[in-house]
């Protein structure tokens, strides 16, 4: 997909050489248009992937952040969107990142990070895009199992309600003797349920069905953050 954002940005980017007039290629409201389309279809596609996506320029500018990525800079979350740039709360985490998107940019190198600590513990990877300051920060989950595919998993293959409540906590982590004790019931019907899920499911094991639930495409909601927008991604390139 980024390969066609650097088609389209290369495409409004002036040309080095300017030939005669009459054979430079129209610029009017048709193909403005269309350009602008094509980037607020990008930025849907953005919003419908299950991870954190910030489009990061020169100097930390945040030019996009999809849905994901409002929801999950929240209060506790090492980074924090200030003033337009993405920015880390700890000192040694904004070393870091300065490090990684400076290596990016300048020497398009990529870098997984591990940033704060405990329960807000998140990996970040910097993908440099190709294109002059233009960055991918893409943030990792705190933690496993995303709902909306996890329902949509349990549906697909019939499971109960207590059996998607069982998934899930598996997906979370739990053992399940935690599930019980979380659920209120013996041990005994929570394995009894895994074997449920497991029959199925056609997973021989819990790790194969947290496996099959690993690679699930992902799914968001439709209901929406509300959160202020970022400027979109039209915005940078026709800037």
């Amino acid at each position: 997909m980024f390969d066609l954002l650097s088609r389209v940005a290369a495409s409004d980017a002036p040309s080095p050489t300017v030939p005669p007039a009459h054979d430079q290629p129209y610029r009017g409201p048709e193909r403005r248009g269309a350009t602008l389309t094509l980037w607020r279809w990008l930025s849907a596609a953005l919003d419908e992937i299950d991870y954190g996506i910030v489009l990061v320029g020169a100097n930390g500018a945040a030019h996009h952040a999809n849905e994901a990525a409002l929801a999950e800079l929240d209060a506790q979350h090492p980074l924090v969107l200030l003033h337009g740039e993405l920015r880390a709360r700890r000192s040694a985490d904004a070393q870091q990142l300065h490090a990684a998107l400076h290596d990016a940019q300048g020497r398009g190198l990529r870098r997984l990070l591990t940033l704060g600590d405990g329960a807000q513990q998140v990996s970040v990877s910097v993908v440099p895009l190709g294109m002059p300051g233009a960055t991918l920060v893409i943030l990792g989950k705190r933690q496993m199992g995303a709902d909306l595919a996890v329902q949509g998993f349990a549906r697909l293959h019939r499971l109960t309600g207590g059996e998607a409540r069982v998934l899930a906590a598996l997906c979370a982590g739990s053992r399940p003797s935690e599930i019980a004790a979380m659920h209120g019931v013996a041990l005994s019907t929570v394995r009894s349920q895994i074997s449920s899920i497991r029959l199925k499911t056609g997973a021989a094991s819990i790790r194969a069905l947290l496996a099959q639930v690993a690679v699930l495409p992902p799914l968001m909601g439709r209901l929406r953050s509300g959160a202020e927008r970022l400027p979109l991604l039209h915005d940078m390139a026709l800037a």
